[in-house]
């Protein structure tokens, strides 16, 4: 099942996308794609619909976040050993954790904004795992129970942000729009092993990251179990699992974003993403 959510920011509204690939309006059966339509109950309740008895969508126009009031945005360093390798890193013992400011989070095709100051723009493309239950000390071994399903995350960083000063990295990563999700959740029988998918960005066409989660250091059900014992997960929580190599502060030499520059990303089953970077008009 493919969840979304559609319309003007700040007035997005439920949907599910049928097989044929058209957006109905789940408006009438819950009020977001948030909360308890992302429990088990909840996701078993919309997946017993029949699509066709919904409203069909003509014109959804933009395609929002996939989930909404999304409390922690959590991510997950050097989880590639590859990426570690091209940013000069060791592969950790343990998951490197860090946060992105909620306020980050926009649509898979907003647009995303080189923040004042920028001069290291740079993209990487994750797995996103969305909570659908309260999550404390759990196993691995259960830790797939309290899993919704699944989504497409571009990292976004500013690399001067987050390393060439002092402090942590979330200075780099949690800027308006560095967040970038979906299009789709897609819930977790759909998906099936999340721990090997095809994932892949484009720059203005030219393939950066041609990847695969089979080479996640941690994998997905390690992932939530791990961060259960720091933090209590809640239902639209979202943990974004790191990223494989090519990005942009690797290559040689580096390569970073400009305004006018087009991301193109996805990951396999879970869809696509295109952003335009534009420039901070503030004054």
């Amino acid at each position: 099942m493919k969840l979304l959510r559609y319309g003007p920011v700040g007035q997005e509204k439920p949907g599910m996308l049928d097989t044929d690939g058209v957006v109905r309006d789940l408006s009438g059966v819950v009020d977001d794609i948030a909360g308890g339509a992302l429990s088990p109950e909840g996701l078993q309740r919309l997946s017993a619909l029949d699509p066709a008895s919904l409203p069909k969508v003509e014109q959804p126009g933009r395609i929002g976040p996939c989930v909404g009031r999304v409390g922690k945005f959590i991510c997950i360093g050097l989880n590639y050993a590859d990426h570690a390798a091209e940013s000069g890193l060791p592969v950790p013992v343990e998951p490197v954790i860090f946060t992105k400011a909620t306020s980050a989070i926009v649509g898979p095709d907003d647009n995303v904004i080189q923040p004042i100051g920028s001069t290291k723009l740079d993209w990487e493309v994750e797995l996103g795992v969305v909570i659908g239950t309260e999550t404390r000390y759990v196993s691995e071994g259960r830790a797939l129970d309290h899993v919704a399903g699944y989504c497409v995350v571009n990292d976004v960083s500013e690399r001067a942000f987050q390393i060439d000063g002092t402090g942590t990295w979330d200075k780099g990563k949690g800027c308006d729009t560095f967040g970038p999700i979906g299009p789709w959740l897609v819930t977790k029988d759909e998906v099936g092993d999340a721990g090997n998918l095809s994932m892949w960005l484009k720059v203005n066409g030219q393939t950066f990251q041609d990847g695969s989660t089979k080479t996640m250091v941690f994998g997905p059900a390690f992932l939530v179990s791990y961060v259960s014992r720091f933090m209590s997960l809640q239902p639209g929580d979202i943990i974004s699992t790191g990223t494989p190599p090519g990005v942009g502060m690797g290559q040689k030499p580096p390569r970073y974003l400009v305004p006018g520059d087009v991301m193109e990303l996805g990951i396999e089953k879970l869809g696509a993403q295109r952003q335009t970077v534009v420039v901070e008009n503030r004054v």
